[in-house]
């Protein structure tokens, strides 16, 4: 990824923290993407426009990715329900897009109110070629001619986020927070110097400070512990964006849509003498735990089960299976819990094809996890991490780790409570 940092408002906000001060230069190329709560209303978009309009003046090169005002997203899927019961993929996905469509030609009358010169443009004008999943669409290309012409022309360009065009010239949806892999998506492609994600934080956070007040901010993250802290409740930036970035190499500035102040830079681990063995505790609630009980344990059982799930959409997370005894086994996983009625009956269905006993679901429970990239070299975090919980009365139900991630599924009931006391055991509140 090429191209130039310069300096934008007080205190050069996007100079990584650690890094050797670069000299301004007035050509560099930025992706900026705001969300819905800083479209939110006029005056809010007003200020975003002006934000704007700063980055300009200081001679930088903008492109602008917006979401949906506010909450406007919910409400069109409400008013789509109030209409119809029956919601055809490529309908929904053109209703939804409308709110995306609103924003940006707002912001583009806001920005030449501010004397900045802009041009708005949906998906399929800026070059967002997708498959033809409606509601949750992937990016199969981007062609960014038209956005690239208005910029070198310097004007900005205003693109309406999380949609495309399908292969079958169909408007698509990308999905929820797909905004952010737009602006990622875009930044890629046109070789931007930074991918700037602004939200109603400051930045990523050790924690969710509305549980601990004591969270800190993070100054810089790793792609690899980005990606496991949105896989296991991080709530931005979207996961896939993150997974755009870290395969593109795109810079990643997550920061306030409010204040010139820094946020997080994400960018390749570097090497760090000081690299902090936990990097933060991430929780989600919006799970549930299916348990299938006495499953015949012989080859192919546990792929014809997965196989039919994977088949009807359902996001399978956890999955522990039991030690067998007397040739049978139970297999216990996690999914949405916006799915529980769709996987009971998915489930039910199999209990009888496979053979096994029954199958039921738990709805009230929640995930914990400790995220950091140096947990690779440091024996003993897991030891802490499970010490910590039972000190605390948690009972942990389920395990699951990856290199730099260890997640325990808990009862929903303790899961605050198992998140203070991981933040405190592994020193992560701000000094």
């Amino acid at each position: 990824m090429g191209g130039r940092q310069s300096v934008v408002g007080p205190g050069n906000p996007r100079q990584a923290p650690g890094t050797v001060p670069v000299a301004w230069s007035p050509v560099a190329l930025i992706v900026q993407k705001f969300g819905g709560t800083s479209v939110g209303d006029p005056e809010r978009i007003r200020e975003v426009a002006d934000h704007v309009a700063r980055t300009v003046r200081h001679g930088d090169r903008v492109v602008l990715v917006v979401s949906a005002m506010g909450k406007e997203t919910d409400e069109l899927l409400r008013l789509a329900a109030d209409v119809s019961s029956t919601h055809p993929g490529r309908e929904l996905d053109m209703l939804i897009t409308a709110g995306e469509r609103k924003a940006m030609a707002l912001v583009c009358m806001a920005l030449h109110d501010a004397g900045v010169p802009a041009d708005s443009f949906t998906g399929s004008q800026a070059g967002f070629l997708t498959d033809t999943t409606h509601g949750n669409a992937k990016i199969l290309e981007v062609r960014p001619e038209r956005v690239r012409t208005t910029v070198d022309a310097g004007r900005v360009a205003v693109v309406g986020g999380s949609q495309g065009v399908s292969t079958e010239n169909d408007v698509t949806f990308l999905g929820r927070g797909g905004s952010d892999t737009t602006a990622v998506a875009l930044a890629h492609a046109l070789g931007a110097d930074v991918c700037e994600l602004y939200t109603d934080v400051t930045g990523v956070f050790t924690t969710d400070p509305r549980l601990v007040p004591t969270a800190r901010r993070m100054p810089a993250v790793s792609f690899d512990e980005l990606l496991e802290m949105t896989a296991s409740g991080c709530p931005k930036p979207a996961m896939r964006s993150v997974e755009y970035a870290r395969t593109h190499g795109v810079r990643l500035h997550v920061r306030s849509a409010f204040t010139w102040q820094e946020g997080t830079w994400v960018d390749e681990e570097e090497p760090n003498m000081e690299q902090a063995i936990v990097s933060a505790v991430t929780h989600d609630a919006s799970e549930a735990k299916m348990t299938i009980a006495g499953v015949p344990d012989r080859p192919g059982v546990a792929g014809t089960l997965f196989r039919a799930l994977a088949d009807h959409d359902v996001n399978v997370d956890l999955i522990v299976q039991n030690v067998s005894a007397q040739g049978v086994t139970d297999i216990s996983f996690t999914v949405p819990r916006d799915d529980i009625e769709r996987t009971l009956e998915e489930t039910r269905k199999l209990v009888a094809e496979v053979g096994a006993v029954g199958v039921d679901a738990d709805p009230d429970i929640a995930r914990v996890s400790i995220v950091g990239a140096g947990m690779r070299t440091n024996p003993g975090v897991a030891a802490t991490m499970f010490e910590t919980l039972a000190d605390h009365g948690v009972n942990i139900q389920m395990i699951s780790t990856s290199a730099i991630r260890v997640s325990c599924v808990v009862a929903e009931s303790q899961v605050e409570e198992a998140v203070a006391a991981l933040h405190d055991a592994f020193d992560l509140a701000d000094a």
